[in-house]
C-alpha cells in the first residue's frame, strides 16, 4: 500500500561531474511532484510521480535519490508520467544500520513499484547502476517493461572473463579505499573508474543548485559499502538476453533495450565498455546520447532530446525488437 500526498520539485544530488549552477528565477518550471511511500519486502520504498502521458521511470545511478536528474525529469513530465523514487537504502528509503542489499531486490523493487503504479508496460530509463537494476528487471518482468533505454550500465557480467575480474577488483579497490581513507579519495577512484573529469566544464548552463557531499554522506555510505558489493556480486546472466532472433520467456517477445554510451565517455572505462558489450549482445549499435556518464546531470536538455528521438525510432521500429529467454 502506499500513501502519498505533493510537493514541488526542490534540488537534485550533485555528482563528480556537477557543480552547482544558479538557475534564473524565470527559467525555473515548477512541476508538481505526487510523493509516496511503498512497502516492499523488507523495506519502505519513497517515489514521486510528476506530470502526465505514457509512464516514463527513471532507475538513478550512484546515491542517486528521486530529486536526482530534477531538470531533466522536468522536461520529461511535459510528455510522460515521470517516477523517480530513492533506492532501498538511500535517503528516505533508509534501511536498518549495516543490512545490505542485491540486485536482485533492487530490480525486485522496481517491479513493485509499477505494479502498484500501473497495469501497462512502461519505459524504464536506467542511469549506471540504474541500467543494471533495469537488465534485471527486463529479464525476470518483461511483461511490465516496453522500452529499457541502458546508459552505462555498471554489469561486469557483461564483459569477457579476464576484463570482467579486473574491473570487479576495481570496485573492490574502491570499497577498500572508502574504509581506509574515506569519502573523497573514494569518489576520486569512482570517478576515474566511470571515466567522470570532475574538472570538466562542459555543462549547460542554469543547471538547478544541487546539495553537497556532506549532506549526502549516509546515502554515499551505503553506495559505496552495499551497492558496489551488490554489483560485484551481481548473478547477472547475460545468456537471459537473445537479439531479434531470440524469444522472449514462455515464448513471448520482451521489451525493447537499447544500449547507451556517452559522447564524452572514454571508450576503455568499465560502464562504457558494458553499453558495448550490451550492444554486441543484443545485435545493435550503442545509441550515443549528449555528455559523459552523468549527462543526464549535466546536459539535461539535450539529453531529453535525445531520448525523446530514440524513443520516437524505436516506436517507429528502427532500432528492431529485442527479446529475452529464459
Amino acid at each position: 500500500m502506499t500513501k502519498a500526498n505533493t510537493k514541488t520539485n526542490a534540488g537534485a544530488d550533485m555528482d563528480a561531474e556537477t557543480k552547482t549552477g544558479v538557475k534564473a528565477e524565470s527559467d525555473v518550471k515548477v512541476n508538481a511532484a505526487t510523493e509516496g511511500v511503498l512497502r516492499v519486502s523488507g523495506a519502505e520504498l519513497y517515489y514521486e510521480v510528476r506530470g502526465s502521458g505514457p509512464l516514463l521511470l527513471v532507475s538513478q545511478s550512484g546515491e542517486g535519490t528521486a530529486g536526482r536528474s530534477v531538470d531533466l525529469v522536468d522536461r520529461l513530465a511535459e510528455d510522460y508520467t515521470v517516477v523517480t523514487y530513492d533506492r532501498r537504502g538511500l535517503s528516505r528509503s533508509a534501511l536498518p544500520q549495516g543490512r545490505g542489499v542485491t540486485m536482485e531486490e533492487h530490480a525486485d523493487d522496481v517491479h513493485r513499484l509499477l505494479a502498484e503504479l500501473t497495469s501497462e508496460p512502461a519505459i524504464v530509463v536506467g542511469l549506471s547502476l540504474g541500467a543494471s537494476i533495469g537488465l534485471h528487471l527486463a529479464v525476470r518482468h518483461p511483461e511490465q517493461v516496453s522500452v529499457l533505454v541502458a546508459h552505462e550500465p555498471v554489469t561486469p557480467r557483461l564483459l569477457p572473463a579476464a576484463e570482467r575480474d579486473r574491473h570487479e577488483r576495481e570496485l573492490t579497490e574502491i570499497q577498500e579505499t572508502y574504509r581506509r581513507e574515506g569519502l573523497l579519495p573514494a569518489l576520486a577512484e569512482v570517478a576515474r573508474v566511470l571515466g567522470i573529469d570532475p574538472a570538466s566544464q562542459d555543462r549547460e548552463p542554469g543547471l538547478t543548485p544541487q546539495p553537497g557531499l556532506t549532506e549526502r554522506a549516509d546515502d554515499f555510505e551505503f553506495f559505496l559499502t552495499h551497492d558496489l558489493a551488490a554489483i560485484v556480486g551481481d548473478t547477472f546472466d547475460p545468456a537471459a538476453l537473445a537479439g531479434p532472433a531470440g524469444s522472449g520467456p514462455r515464448g513471448g517477445a520482451g521489451p525493447r533495450i537499447v544500449p547507451v554510451t556517452g559522447r564524452t565517455t572514454p571508450r576503455t572505462v568499465f560502464d562504457h565498455r558494458c553499453a558495448e558489450e550490451l550492444g554486441t549482445l543484443l545485435g545493435t549499435e550503442p545509441a550515443e546520447f549528449p555528455g559523459g556518464h552523468n549527462g543526464n546531470l549535466t546536459h539535461p536538455a539535450a539529453w531529453a532530446a535525445r531520448l525523446r528521438e530514440v524513443l520516437g525510432e524505436v516506436a517507429g521500429g528502427q532500432p528492431g525488437q529485442i527479446t529475452t529467454r529464459a
